[in-house]
């Protein structure tokens, strides 16, 4: 927990399909593949001073497709393979409930940023949020967050950027962040 009044920067990272490709229900190590390019997006943005978080829908665990320890010992796994490539994640928020439950926790609710503002100083305007689902963008729109990058699925609407993977994402920030 920060303890000046200083606002930091953050990065808001979505899971299945930015950080790991998207084989539906992904709860396993086995399963688990990180898409080409995140490591060294990632570290583009801790290279700026920004702060990481993930925020992820998990549904699977409501669904009981996998158990909620399931999915935290794939967290700490992947936590840890971010932390071998010299990554901090700050934290990992995620909804475990399924669309029909109508939590207020699921994106595009606002609940898990504002969880991360309890604990954090962030300056959202000047912090970005990387999805690949309208969820993750509305998200980023509800809570007021300056720049969204939306990955792959072409029919987004309303993202600050679009690419089509991670990579040429990356790219693109190298030479404007």
């Amino acid at each position: 927990m920060q303890t000046t009044n200083q606002k930091v920067k953050a990065l808001f990272l979505d899971r299945d399909g930015i950080i790991n490709i998207d084989h539906g229900y992904v709860s396993h190590i086995e399963d688990f593949e990180f898409t080409e390019g995140i490591f060294d997006l990632v570290h583009l943005f801790t290279q700026k001073g920004y702060l990481i978080f993930v925020v992820t829908n998990q549904s699977g665990i409501g669904r009981g497709y996998f158990s909620l320890e399931s999915f935290c010992t794939l967290t700490d796994w992947m936590t840890g393979q971010f932390e071998a490539q010299q990554i901090k994640l700050q934290d990992v928020l995620y909804c475990p409930h399924t669309p029909e439950s109508h939590c207020t926790c699921r994106k595009p609710k606002t609940e898990m940023i504002d969880s991360i503002l309890q604990q954090y100083p962030i300056d959202l305007e000047h912090s970005w949020l990387i999805g690949d689902k309208q969820s993750d963008i509305d998200l980023a729109r509800n809570a007021h967050i300056g720049m969204c990058i939306a990955i792959g699925n072409t029919t987004i609407q309303n993202a600050t950027y679009h690419f089509d993977t991670v990579s040429q994402c990356k790219d693109f920030l190298t030479d404007t962040l």
